[in-house]
């Protein structure tokens, strides 16, 4: 089986590696960026291919040579790039993350037999399929909540962070305000809002806060309170406040020095090298993900923990290992026939399928990413 990775950053190209381990496919890997390509060039198992991925009809024309495609593009341009595969009626696993309701493909991915699974990285991702999960196996489901954040392992000055993923992508965390489900009504807060602080084992001490992570649960899963908060070491909440309030997120031009610039542009400009893991760097992964409600009568929480940190033997990231196995595994399970839904699935359709639940957890735990159950009876 051929098939292709969209995208060949941080997360992209180890997702390409971790299918090359499989004797089954023929891997290619395509990006625009040629240094990206480049740290692939020592897997002879890979093929690269360097292309502009941000014009939708050369990506249908490219991916009809593949069995699957593998969307790991940056989220401004997902959608277009999911919709392109679609066009090329290829099965495809998505961690794009993009803005747009990926619903609106369903009608075209089933009318073309597409297999299309979005969302498929940690959170979105295994945080849905846990949630499906544990929404199917309950009678009545009355809140799910999922705490997630991707850390560097060392906190340093000023920010206490380093973008573990498409950096673009965390700034718009902090702008794009954060829908939730309170009390069976849909409410929509700012980015930043609602802090907390919550105690974890190893990491100890960090701070949550709204962000849109709650995408297509607010449509799928029946329960009165849904919600997602974003983890960072304290004191990173008030920072970026500071910032978006002041202006610097802004898309909206302005003149300094005789020189019109978005502000937004400025500001990726100088955090971004701030925020790149350097050397030898380690990262780590930490996500809770609690359901609640009722089963044979009896108040039930179903809780999973996850703390992941940077592979010192292949030196991949954990954001990577989190988010691209998870989307490496859903492929060799679509690949297996154990899943071919035709549509878009969100990640909460595969974990009411209790076979391919157990699929993926088996296959990250072969990988080091271990999601740790408990369940409790809540009276």
């Amino acid at each position: 089986m051929k098939i292709i990775v969209l995208g060949a950053g941080l997360v992209g190209g180890p997702m390409a590696r971790d299918l090359a381990d499989d004797e089954r496919f023929e891997v290619t890997a395509a990006d625009a960026s040629a240094g990206a390509l480049e740290r692939l060039a020592g897997d002879q198992r890979i093929a690269r291919i360097e292309k502009d991925l941000s014009d939708p009809k050369a990506v249908t024309a490219l991916v009809r040579g593949y069995d699957m495609a593998v969307n790991a593009v940056p989220g401004f341009m997902g959608y277009r790039t999911l919709e392109a595969i679609i066009a090329a009626e290829r099965n495809v696993v998505d961690i794009a993350f993009f803005p747009e309701s990926p619903f609106s493909l369903e009608e075209q991915a089933r009318r073309r037999g597409v297999v299309a699974i979005v969302d498929c990285g940690v959170a979105p991702g295994m945080s849905n399929v846990l949630t499906g999960y544990a929404d199917s196996l309950l009678d009545e489901t009355r809140s799910a909540l999922t705490y997630v954040g991707g850390l560097p392992e060392v906190r340093t000055w000023p920010w206490g962070y380093k973008a573990v993923f498409s950096p673009i992508d965390v700034i718009e965390e902090y702008t794009r305000p954060a829908r939730y489900v309170e009390n069976g009504h849909l409410v929509t807060r700012p980015a930043l809002s609602d802090p907390e602080l919550i105690d974890f084992p190893v990491v100890g001490t960090l701070e949550a806060f709204n962000t849109d992570g709650l995408r297509t649960l607010a449509e799928t899963i029946n329960a009165p309170n849904l919600k997602e908060k974003t983890l960072r070491y304290p004191g990173h909440i008030d920072k970026m406040r500071v910032l978006r309030e002041s202006g610097f997120f802004s898309e909206e031009p302005v003149e300094a020095g005789g020189v019109t610039v978005r502000p937004i542009d400025l500001t990726a400009r100088l955090l971004f090298p701030m925020w790149e893991l350097q050397g030898n760097e380690a990262d780590i992964t930490v996500m809770r993900v609690i359901v609640e409600g009722l089963k044979d009568g009896v108040g039930t929480r179903y809780t999973w923990d996850l703390f992941d940190r940077k592979n010192e033997t292949t030196g991949v990231h954990s954001m990577a290992r989190t988010t691209g196995y998870t989307a490496t595994v859903a492929a060799r399970m679509i690949a297996d026939g154990l899943w071919d839904r035709a549509g878009v699935s969100p990640p909460e359709y595969v974990g009411r399928d209790h076979q391919c639940v157990d699929y993926l957890l088996r296959g990250l735990a072969e990988r080091g990413v271990v999601y740790e159950e408990r369940v409790e009876r809540t009276g």
